[in-house]
C-alpha cells in the first residue's frame, strides 16, 4: 500500500540539510556527464568496428576491473571520508574525457583506447557507488531517510534522462562536444562535493583482511537482502538491451543519435516518474510481493521491446520498464540501508555494487554476445523471457523476501 509521508518528514526538512543538498547536486552532475561520455563511447565504437560483439565488450571491460575493485573499495569507503573517495572518483573520470577529448584531433580514437577507458570507468565506479551509497545515511537524520533515498534516485534518474539525450544531441554536433562538456560537468561534481562536511567515524574494525569480506558475510546471512540483490543482478543480468540499444536505434527503429539518446533516457522517464510517486507515497506494505511483481513487469517490457518496430512502441516499453525496475530499486536499497549498520555499510555498499555492475556491465557482454548468436531481436526477447523465470524462481528460492511486508 502507498503511504502519505508523516508530516515531520516533508521535503522542506529533507531540502533544509545543506550537507545532502550539496551532495545531490553533485550526484547528478556526475551522473549526467557519466551517461553523456558513455552514450559518446558506444556510438563511436559501433561507428569504428560496426560490431554487436565490440559493443558488449565495453561492458565487459566496465565491468571486470571493477568487480576486482569493489570490495577493496567498501574497506576505503569504511575507513576514509566517503566525500573525498567519491570526489576522487569525479576528478578521475573528469581526466579520462579530457582524453577523449584530446584523441579525437590527435588521432588516436581507436577500438583499443575506447576499451581502455572503459577499464578506467570501472574502477572509478567500484569507488564511487559504495561511497555515495553509505554516504546518503549520514547527511540526514533516519527519519529522513527514506524520503531521501527516494529523492536521490529521481536525482539520478533526472540525469539518466538528461545524459543520454543531451549527449546523443551533442554528438550530432561532433565528440569533441561530449567530451568537453562531460569534463567540465565532472569537474563541477568534483567542488560540490568537497563543500560536503558531515561528522565522518571510521570504521575501526574494516583494517583486516577478514573485515573486507565483513560484507560479503552479512549479506549472505541476510537471506532478504540477498535474495533482493540477487533478484535484480538476474532480472537486469538476462533483461538489459543498454548495449544493443545502438542497433535498434540505427538498424530496426531507422534512428541516429537523437534517437538513441532517447531510447537511453526512456527507462530513466519511467523511473523518475516512479521515483518521485514513492517519494510522495512511500511503500509500506508488501514489499516483497511488489518487488517480484515489478521484475515480471520488466521481463514482458522486454518482450515487447524487443519485438517493436515502432519507435514510439520501443520509447513506451523502455520507460514502463524503467518505471516498475525503479520500485525494486528503492526497495532494495531502502532495506539494505535500514538492516546494515553504519560502520558496514560501505562494505555492504559495495556487495550491492558487485551485484549491480554484474547486472549491467556483464549483462552489457551477455546482450552482445547472444546478439551475436540470435540476433538483437532474438537476445532481448529471451531475455526477457528469463527475466519472467527469475521472478517466479525466487519466490520459492527466498520465501522471506516473498513474504516481507515491511521495510523494517
Amino acid at each position: 500500500m502507498l503511504r502519505s509521508p508523516e508530516t515531520g518528514s516533508s521535503f522542506a526538512e529533507l531540502l533544509a540539510q545543506r550537507p545532502f543538498v550539496l551532495f545531490w547536486l553533485a550526484r547528478l552532475s556526475g551522473t549526467i556527464a557519466n551517461q553523456m561520455l558513455m552514450v559518446a563511447v558506444a556510438w563511436q565504437m559501433y561507428d569504428i568496428t560496426g560490431s554487436a560483439w565490440d559493443l558488449g565488450l565495453v561492458g565487459l571491460f566496465q565491468f571486470v576491473p571493477a568487480l576486482a575493485m569493489t570490495l577493496p573499495a567498501g574497506h576505503v569507503v569504511d575507513r576514509l571520508h566517503r566525500g573525498k573517495v567519491f570526489a576522487a572518483c569525479m576528478i578521475a573520470q573528469a581526466l579520462v574525457a579530457l582524453l577523449l577529448l584530446a584523441a579525437i584531433p590527435g588521432d588516436f580514437a581507436t577500438r583499443g583506447l575506447l576499451l581502455g577507458v572503459s577499464i578506467v570507468f570501472g574502477i572509478a565506479r567500484a569507488f564511487q557507488q559504495p561511497a555515495q551509497q553509505a554516504l546518503t545515511p549520514q547527511l540526514v537524520p533516519p527519519p529522513l531517510l527514506l524520503r531521501a533515498i527516494a529523492l536521490s534516485t529521481s536525482g539520478v534518474q533526472t540525469a539518466i534522462i538528461c545524459g543520454p539525450a543531451l549527449g546523443g544531441v551533442l554528438y550530432t554536433v561532433g565528440a569533441m562536444t561530449v567530451y568537453s562538456t562531460g569534463m567540465i560537468l565532472l569537474l563541477i561534481a568534483f567542488g560540490l562535493t568537497l563543500a560536503v562536511h558531515y561528522a565522518h567515524q571510521p570504521s575501526h574494525s574494516a583494517s583486516t583482511l577478514r573485515s573486507v569480506f565483513a560484507g560479503v558475510s552479512f549479506v549472505w546471512t541476510n537471506k532478504v537482502l540477498l535474495g533482493a540483490m540477487s533478484l535484480d543482478l538476474f532480472a537486469v543480468l538476462l533483461g538489459g538491451a543498454t548495449a544493443l540499444l545502438p542497433i535498434f536505434a540505427r538498424d530496426i527503429l531507422a534512428t541516429g543519435p537523437v534517437g538513441l539518446g532517447l531510447l537511453r533516457s526512456a527507462p530513466a522517464v519511467g523511473a523518475l516518474t516512479m521515483s518521485l510517486v514513492l517519494a510522495r507515497w512511500p511503500l509500506q506494505e508488501r514489499v516483497g510481493h511488489r518487488m517480484l511483481a515489478c521484475v515480471a513487469a520488466f521481463g514482458v517490457c522486454m518482450i515487447v521491446f524487443g519485438l517493436s518496430s515502432s519507435f514510439t512502441l520501443s520509447l513506451l516499453a523502455l520507460a514502463v520498464s524503467g518505471a516498475v525496475d525503479n520500485v525494486s530499486v528503492v526497495i532494495r536499497l531502502t532495506l539494505m540501508q535500514l538492516e546494515t549498520p553504519d560502520e558496514m555499510r560501505g562494505r555492504v555498499a559495495a556487495v550491492n555494487t558487485i551485484f549491480i555492475g554484474a547486472s549491467n556491465q556483464l549483462g552489457e557482454f551477455e546482450s552482445g554476445a547472444t546478439a551475436a548468436l540470435f540476433g538483437p531481436v532474438g537476445s532481448v526477447v529471451l531475455g526477457g523471457i528469463g527475466t519472467l523465470l527469475v521472478a517466479a524462481s525466487w519466490i520459492r528460492l527466498f520465501p522471506d523476501l516473498a513474504r516481507r511486508d515491511r521495510m523494517k
